[in-house]
């Protein structure tokens, strides 16, 4: 599994996160880090944005996101910078992140939601290939999709 790691956006490498891209055309599938990074100062007490490393080189953005309502995590926002597209970071990063939910940073819940484009192909079929299934919700054009981490 390469050597991806997740690691907190602080002081020391928030500008580094600014300077991720995006893909030509994926500005409509997920939101630049910046503004998903205001998101996060705004939900504070229940989030916690990630950089994606590989080794010591930041190569993407997650954000992670307790909703004490539904008693769920949510992931927000995952984008690997266009020029690191390709390699299995995507799908690394995600691992560890499950790995990171099973250690319950927020709350007790074995929920885990993220809303995805379908005709994100890329993400999509990661995600089922991960073991999330679709719930029958939607955010607009967006389908939400559900693992249980038990």
């Amino acid at each position: 599994m390469n050597n991806i790691t997740l690691k907190r956006i602080d002081e020391s490498n928030f500008i580094e996160c600014f300077n991720l891209e995006l893909g030509k055309g994926q500005e409509d599938y997920v939101s630049h880090p910046i503004r998903s990074l205001a998101q996060a100062y705004v939900y504070y007490a229940q989030c916690i944005p990630f950089g994606i490393y590989n080794a010591e080189k930041m190569v993407g953005y997650v954000m992670l996101i307790y909703d004490y309502d539904e008693e769920a995590y949510n992931i927000w926002h995952m984008m690997i910078d266009e020029s690191e597209q390709g390699k299995g970071y995507g799908e690394n990063a995600m691992r560890r992140l499950l790995e990171l939910i099973r250690e319950k940073p927020f709350g007790k819940s074995d929920i885990v939601l993220l809303t995805c484009k379908p005709r994100n192909l890329q993400a999509y079929n990661l995600y089922k290939k991960l073991g999330f299934e679709e719930t029958g919700r939607s955010d607009e054009d967006e389908v939400e999709l559900k693992i249980l981490l038990c």
